[in-house]
């Protein structure tokens, strides 16, 4: 017996220290939705973590709101790896010019 696909989920989060505590979620959806949340992304240059089982949890926060406090230290360890991410492509751009 083969099991079907779960369909693909996204969520999109946004932070800006200056105007929140805690990064919001600004996006989230299943199937075509996470799809174009995904492309979205892609086109504007922005790193994709894929964690399943952190997007399970991030789906149930609604758009606008802020995530929980249970999910702060593990937003910070995604978000302190997308930095690094942009500071060596940041790098790479400078060197290359």
């Amino acid at each position: 017996m083969v099991k079907p696909e779960k369909p693909l989920k996204a969520v999109a989060l946004s932070y800006n220290e200056q105007k929140s505590a805690a990064p919001q979620v600004l996006a989230s959806g299943s199937g075509l939705i996470a799809e174009s949340i995904i492309e979205k992304a892609r086109e504007a240059g922005i790193h994709i973590q894929e964690n399943p089982d952190l997007v399970e949890l991030l789906a149930k926060v609604p758009i606008g709101e802020q995530i929980p406090p249970e999910l702060y230290q593990t937003i910070a360890e995604v978000l302190a790896f997308v930095y690094s991410v942009n500071d060596r492509f940041k790098q790479k751009l400078e060197q290359k010019k």
